[in-house]
């Protein structure tokens, strides 16, 4: 039963907050690649030239701290609110893993817990890849591991919308005096294969969920934050280039710009909750440095992870589940997720084309 259809009903002894997990010393980014890409036949050189990009900052991803930083945060506001609820923390590709966390949980004579992703989206990688961590974790685990329910999708919460908009507004701050007026806004999110992306929702719903809810996330922050227009491209594609994936590519269009005679850029992550290692490589390194070779002026929006909002929207989609809070949405595109024990939204939703290669 989707957990939509019993809000408030649901008993719950935890939090765990699920993440896509990564490196925290350089000996663990080839083991940490190699759990990424299992059984995708993805050819050692390529691991080898992605390692490069985790070695460039000493081996060490920021994901895992950040994720300590957001539950934390978590904690301070469940607190606030008198909700006696432990967080627990747990990947998919590297320690803590899921499965060991599952087997605390149960350790701990935890019941039943609620699941907080790290990805707002749908899609295989943003959504259904975290209700298989669930099952796989839980099958780990045998008959002590407690009841799992993921929860919903956040894309279009007014929190984080919120949050967006007001990075954007400091990143314009940040470009010169002179050329703020008529920067050019650029959303990015991690690129999937057009065939996932067709194949994203439940069928019913025609697919492309994905980019439906991406697109819709980046026109109310875009709102928000006072523009009319912008535009929407996609980084950190991974695949094989016979493979068709969501382009235009964020390097490749800041050229396009640049050709178009736009002098000033802010780019706007919509598309992850923390800077994340493509966030930073993609952004703050191949964007930034391409950029400054066109003589553009660049300057890129905080993701949500760090602000206090973002704890606030967590613990409100707890709410919704307890307590049968009314879900605060801005949007009627279709929004999914929230279902138990690593069940699917719906029969043969965001079935995978073949495992794309997004980090959400």
């Amino acid at each position: 039963m989707v957990a939509a259809d019993v809000a408030g009903s649901f008993a719950c002894d935890a939090l765990v907050l699920l993440s896509f997990g990564g490196p925290e010393r350089p000996e663990d980014v080839m083991p940490f690649l190699e759990n990424v890409t299992r059984g995708r036949g993805v050819p050692r050189e390529r691991l080898e030239e992605v390692a490069q990009h985790y070695l460039h900052f000493g081996g060490v991803s920021p994901i895992n701290a950040l994720n300590r930083d957001i539950i934390a945060a978590v904690e301070r506001e469940l607190a606030a609110a008198g909700m006696d609820l432990p967080v627990y923390f747990g990947n998919r590709n590297w320690h803590p893993m899921v499965e060991d966390t599952v087997a605390k949980l149960a350790e701990d004579g935890v019941r039943s817990a609620l699941v907080f992703p790290t990805s707002a989206w749908g899609g295989y990688s943003g959504c259904l890849q975290y209700h298989e961590d669930i099952a796989r974790a839980r099958a780990a685990v045998g008959e002590r591991a407690p009841r799992l329910r993921k929860l919903r999708q956040y894309f279009d919460h007014p929190l984080l919308v919120e949050s967006f908009a007001d990075a954007i507004t400091a990143a314009v701050a940040g470009l010169p005096a002179d050329r703020r007026e008529r920067a050019r806004l650029v959303f990015t999110a991690h690129s999937v294969p057009l065939s996932a992306d067709a194949a994203a929702g439940p069928p019913a719903d025609g697919g492309h969920l994905y980019t439906r809810q991406v697109a819709e996330a980046a026109r109310l922050s875009a709102a928000a934050a006072g523009f009319d227009e912008y535009d929407l491209v996609w980084q950190s594609r991974s695949g094989p280039p016979q493979v068709p994936w969501l382009e235009p590519d964020i390097v490749d269009h800041l050229t396009d710009l640049s050709v178009k005679g736009v002098d000033a850029v802010v780019v706007c992550p919509v598309g992850f909750v923390s800077d994340h290692l493509e966030v930073i490589w993609d952004l703050d390194n191949e964007a930034k440095d391409k950029a400054a070779e066109l003589g553009m002026s660049f300057a890129r929006a905080a993701t949500p992870g760090t602000d206090p909002r973002f704890a606030r929207l967590v613990v409100e989609l707890i709410r919704e589940q307890l307590d049968g809070l009314a879900p605060r949405r801005l949007s009627d595109v279709p929004g999914y997720g929230d279902t138990d024990d690593g069940a699917p939204c719906a029969v043969k939703c965001c079935a995978p084309q073949r495992r794309p290669a997004a980090s959400n």
